[in-house]
């Protein structure tokens, strides 16, 4: 998917009344995400994604040990514009499944796999609507 067509995913799943803050709730996401990532999966998924959400990441994630309240907790502070965690849950569910629809299968894998059980939420199976 083109940058375009991840923000605007976002914004019809998650309901965003924006561009500018489907934008930033994308780079709020990936930013939190891959902080949680480890090794050389940051690079791994910045290299499928388009180059302004791909500089959201960390140029290499730390392995960061924390739970999924703590995710919503961080998207919601780095999002800004008054996000609260109940928000924060249903943007970062929107980017992720923009993201598995715009990287390959493997690589939403690899990602997945470095997620703890209790993320299962945030890998939710909604589909994505596309705009």
């Amino acid at each position: 998917m083109k940058q375009d067509e991840i923000v605007s995913a976002v914004r019809g799943t998650a309901r965003i009344d924006s561009v500018e803050h489907a934008e930033a709730a994308v780079r709020a996401t990936l930013s939190v995400l891959g902080e949680r990532l480890s090794g050389g999966e940051t690079k791994d998924l910045a290299s499928q994604l388009p180059s302004p959400f791909a500089q959201a990441l960390p140029p290499a994630g730390r392995g960061e040990r924390f739970g999924l309240d703590e995710f919503y907790r961080r998207v919601a502070e780095r999002e800004g514009e008054g996000c609260d965690e109940a928000h924060a849950r249903q943007h970062a569910r929107a980017v992720v499944a923009a993201l598995k629809a715009s990287i390959s299968p493997d690589e939403f894998e690899d990602v997945a796999g470095q997620l703890p059980s209790d993320y299962a939420d945030l890998l939710g199976r909604e589909p994505v609507i596309h705009y």
